[in-house]
């Protein structure tokens, strides 16, 4: 009986030493536990601001507390403080202790860029206008989700602050003008600037600048001689001389044709008087003319009918240029021959290389010239299908030269746009380098119109549209530009149609030159064919090439479609049609 007894007595006192009597209620120590304020573990902040992280904690009297990122003590305290000025991610492992245990939990936190609104001026950053002139300046503001306002200023006083992205400069009195716009949010500011000089009309500055000074053409081909850059020419006389023969009068711009092979040296003048001075202007032009066929490549066995080089890849910006993904690019395409060799890649594998907006073109030869023989002669593969045309217009070159590069005269394939009111004949878009990352290109054109190459972040996310070899902070691209024809099915904007174009053209789902009925309903392989025997030449007038040796496609369109972005046309490969007749 005892022994029981004495055995209950042990078994009370073990109790009371694990427990204590609060209030009547037993209680019993537990490890801490930690209560994250981020459900997910995952706390964001932007580059060089401050996070608190601060979760709640249970069980946790005396408890010591350890933050430690990549093996390293980073705090001690039951909250820490977190600023980092290099995005990414930052991986923390927070560990609290007490004399009942221990608990840890992962963190992650994700530094993001801030959110500074880069702006940008379309244009050039100098310009010299007479009094009286209207200068329109629009304004670019990299997307942002933050609140941004937009102020205008000349000479560093206030003239617009309404968020407006145009501006209107006045040039009512002779001076020096900086307008100068400012974007600004929470995150940050940034300012671009345009320096204008006025001037009295008389005293304008005539410009008339040659791009060369060497040319040279076939017997009985016209070779236009146009000024690269001209402008207050009101008042101008212009005479033209061919050796020594009687200088004529004419324009800025001259046509000389030649009915013999040879040497020719032609001298232009401009003359014209600015107040009390007169002005003149010359220019001497070295032209070489050959005989037709002087440098023709006759097929051999040998000869393949694909193309065999690409002399040139100088796309407009566009959605796809430097794309890493879809695209094909991998960033290294820094120079020319870069992007040569990603072109040539490309077109061997039947890929589709995209030509960006309006202007943007690429330059093929072939192993042999590629004989007239008035029906189709070129095949140029595209990836058109119904509701998708981005058409592009082929130019071709004779080796006039025989010296085995693309440096002659480029004749125009006429198409079914050709000669009509609203095709514009050396339409000209100059494009300028963005100030920012993921940002849209700004462009002006030679009619005074200007726009933008919208950046769609929501399919892409390369840093720039704008070519990564293009050293220049801006650049002009010429060609023949086509009315669009792309228009919103839905009313809405939800669904876009890019309607095609009768025949001649690249990337264009034609009912005459694809030369097939199939519908090619998955955007495969779509070829347009092509006659040498429709070139033209400078005046719009048919010329007869008896063979070529180079072709050129041309994005011919400056258009976009809502939310898929620009027109631009595409083309995976060429091939001399006649061999495979």
């Amino acid at each position: 009986m005892r022994s029981v007894l004495e055995f209950l007595f042990l078994s009370v006192i073990v109790v009371f030493s694990s427990s204590c009597n609060i209030d009547e209620e037993i209680t019993t120590s537990l490890p801490p536990k930690i209560n994250l304020d981020s459900p997910t573990g995952i706390y964001t902040v932007k580059q060089g601001c401050e996070v608190i992280i601060a979760p709640g904690y249970e069980s946790a009297e005396g408890a010591t507390y350890s933050w430690t990122m990549d093996g390293r003590l980073v705090g001690n305290e039951p909250s820490l403080t977190f600023m980092r000025e290099e995005c990414g991610e930052y991986f923390i492992l927070l560990t609290v202790t007490t004399n009942y245990g221990s608990d840890s939990e992962e963190i992650r936190v994700d530094v993001v860029e801030l959110e500074t609104p880069i702006v940008s001026i379309a244009g050039n950053k100098r310009q010299t206008v007479a009094i009286g002139t209207e200068v329109v300046l629009n304004a670019t503001v990299r997307d942002s989700s933050l609140e941004t306002s937009v102020v205008w200023a000349v000479n560093g006083v206030t003239v617009q602050s309404d968020k407006e992205l145009s501006y209107t400069f006045e040039a009512t009195a002779v001076g020096n003008y900086k307008i100068t716009v400012t974007a600004e949010n929470e995150d940050g500011e940034h300012s671009d600037s345009v320096e204008i000089e006025v001037l009295r009309a008389e005293d304008m500055p005539f410009v008339w600048e040659f791009s060369r000074t060497t040319y040279h053409s076939v017997v009985g081909r016209k070779l236009r001689i146009k000024p690269s850059v001209v402008s207050n020419t009101e008042g101008v006389a212009y005479t033209w001389a061919v050796g020594d023969k009687e200088a004529v009068a004419g324009d800025a711009s001259y046509v000389f044709t030649a009915d013999a092979a040879g040497d020719y040296s032609i001298t232009a003048t401009a003359t014209t008087t600015k107040g009390d001075e007169q002005i003149t202007l010359t220019h001497t032009f070295a032209v070489t003319i050959y005989e037709e066929g002087a440098y023709y490549r006759p097929m051999s066995g040998a000869s393949k009918a694909n193309w065999s080089e690409v002399y040139d890849y100088t796309p407009a910006p566009g959605q796809f240029i430097n794309e890493l993904k879809t695209g094909g690019f991998d960033g290294t395409q820094t120079t020319m021959e870069a992007a040569i060799a990603y072109a040539e890649e490309r077109l061997t594998q039947e890929n589709w290389v995209s030509l960006g907006g309006f202007g943007g073109y690429i330059v093929v030869g072939f192993d042999h010239s590629i004989d007239n023989s008035g029906d189709y002669d070129l095949a140029i593969l595209g990836n058109s299908f119904s509701g998708s045309s981005e058409p592009g217009i082929v130019w071709v070159m004779q080796d006039e030269n025989g010296n085995g590069e693309p440096d002659d005269t480029w004749y125009e394939l006429a198409g079914s746009e050709t000669g009509k009111e609203n095709t514009v004949q050396e339409y000209s878009v100059t494009y300028y380098r963005p100030t920012g990352t993921m940002m849209a290109v700004q462009w002006v054109d030679n009619l005074g119109n200007s726009g933008e190459i919208d950046y769609l972040k929501q399919f892409h996310r390369q840093d720039y549209y704008y070519p990564l070899w293009i050293e220049e902070d801006s650049y002009t691209l010429t060609g023949t530009c086509l009315e669009a024809r792309n228009y919103d099915a839905s009313g809405n904007g939800s669904y876009w149609v890019n309607d095609k174009y009768d025949w001649g053209y690249v990337d264009n789902y034609s009912p005459i030159d694809r030369l097939t009925d199939e519908e090619n309903a998955e955007g495969g392989i779509n070829v347009n064919h092509f006659k040498i025997s429709n070139a033209i030449d400078c005046d719009g007038e048919p010329i007869e090439l008896d063979y070529i040796d180079f072709v050129k496609v041309q994005c011919a369109v400056n258009a976009k479609s809502g939310w898929l972005g620009e027109l631009s046309t595409e083309v995976c490969g060429f091939y001399d049609y006649n061999m495979t007749k």
